[in-house]
């Protein structure tokens, strides 16, 4: 049995995690604050941009930009103004 003497580790034991393919349930979510959404949105992409290395290929990388767009596209959703900003931002 694992005990958990610092409360960091019991809530990351607990937590449910989210990845890019829950993205339109999370924008759909009623009990969860617009903060909230945003957070974990912001989560997922800041994963998957963490997840590629220097020998990431030019197309894994690509994917990884697609994934991010649709991600801000659904943060658009939920807070327009920062959503075109995001998408403003990302097409430079």
């Amino acid at each position: 049995m694992v005990t958990f003497t610092n409360p960091v580790q019991l809530r990351i034991k607990y937590r449910v995690m989210y990845g890019y393919d829950d993205i339109d349930k999370i924008v759909e979510f009623k009990t969860w604050k617009k903060r909230k959404k945003i957070d974990e949105l912001f989560r997922i992409d800041s994963w998957m941009y963490t997840n590629l290395g220097s020998e990431s290929t030019k197309s894994e990388k690509d994917a990884v930009k697609r994934k991010s767009k649709a991600i801000y596209k659904a943060v658009n959703k939920i807070n327009p103004s920062m959503g075109k900003s995001l998408i403003f931002h990302m097409d430079d």
